[in-house]
């Protein structure tokens, strides 16, 4: 029997936590993809429908969300195009109801941008640098900084105890190991200077395409860190087309913020820890019963096996000469 707190998370629940915080539900419900959190779209009585969020009991504590909170709204104070929590009555933006932590959003239409449209690119760099110089203005007190000991060592430690198959555990044992020894002397090239808030999750899911302009969403894993994790996951294709579409968000990027190329030689690495982070954070939601069902494809002989393959196409990659500006 599932024991999970979202179990706890029903229609009237949710709709008794947006009234409680001073709208009027029509009651029209919509869950919208998340997994991470819970969220729904929910009708509000003659006004624009909002967002509900439902924080992931245990994960962040209240002082890390509301920085998250007042990020964004640093953000939006600077103009910037992001979807920023609404503030209640009393001027909260983080509510409780019924054990859960809540935040609610203005809905915003869009759609993912084309990531291979070079106008495209600079407008997401423009945008970027824009987030940037207002996250180097000032460091965060509560959120995580990046760091291979949680994204690497840990989940490493829990998959070889708990996920991995026994058949591959030599290899994945051998291969994390030897991407871990490979990670350190690059990653000790990072200095504070080179790191600053951030959005943290910058991918084309993130962003809402609307009216030629890139809207960010989901600040969830907002974090310290260094200024091409912003960049890197937009990049896809032969190393040519990257290239390419590198150039063009960092000369849209560096219209607000100066970019150091040394940078270029991380991506890699921030490749290998987010592709293992992934996977540790797929086998730590295993018993939230949301993730069986919207991930079959994990914890299968053939998804650990590909991921080996994976990594050790990683090992080759940080061994290749880092991207090029062109």
């Amino acid at each position: 029997m599932s024991n999970h707190p979202y179990d706890q998370l029903g229609p009237d629940t949710v709709i008794d936590a947006v009234e409680a915080a001073g709208y009027l539900s029509d009651a029209r419900l919509l869950a919208l993809n998340s997994y991470e959190n819970r969220v729904y779209q929910v009708g509000i009585e003659d006004g624009e429908p909002l967002i509900a969020k439902f924080y992931r009991p245990g994960r962040w504590t209240d002082e890390q969300i509301l920085e998250e909170h007042a990020f964004a709204a640093e953000l939006a104070e600077a103009e910037i195009p992001v979807i920023a929590p609404l503030r209640g009555a009393d001027g909260r933006t983080l509510f409780e109801h019924a054990g859960f932590r809540v935040a609610l959003f203005p809905r915003r239409g869009g759609y993912p941008p084309e990531l291979d449209d070079p106008d495209a690119l600079l407008v997401l760099g423009r945008t970027l640098g824009r987030i940037h110089r207002v996250g180097a203005a000032r460091p965060f007190e509560h959120r995580p900084a990046m760091d291979p000991k949680d994204m690497l060592d840990d989940n490493r430690v829990f998959l070889l105890e708990h996920f991995i198959p026994r058949d591959l555990k030599p290899a994945y044992e051998s291969l994390t190991a030897d991407l871990a020894g490979r990670i350190a002397p690059l990653w000790a090239e990072i200095t504070p200077a080179d790191c600053q808030r951030l959005h943290g999750d910058c991918h084309g899911g993130n962003i809402l395409w609307r009216d030629d302009n890139a809207h960010f969403v989901d600040l969830d894993d907002c974090m310290t860190g260094p200024a091409v994790q912003d960049l890197w996951m937009f990049l896809s294709g032969e190393r040519l087309q990257r290239e390419a579409f590198l150039s063009e968000l960092i000369a849209g990027y560096e219209e607000f913020m100066d970019f150091d190329p040394r940078q270029l030689r991380w991506i890699e690495t921030l490749r290998t820890l987010r592709l293992i982070r992934y996977a540790g954070w797929l086998a730590r939601r295993w018993d939230d019963p949301a993730f069986p069902h919207s991930f079959p494809w994990f914890n299968t002989d053939r998804y650990w096996a590909d991921h080996v393959l994976e990594l050790r196409e990683q090992l080759a990659a940080m061994d290749e000469e880092p991207l090029r500006l062109l």
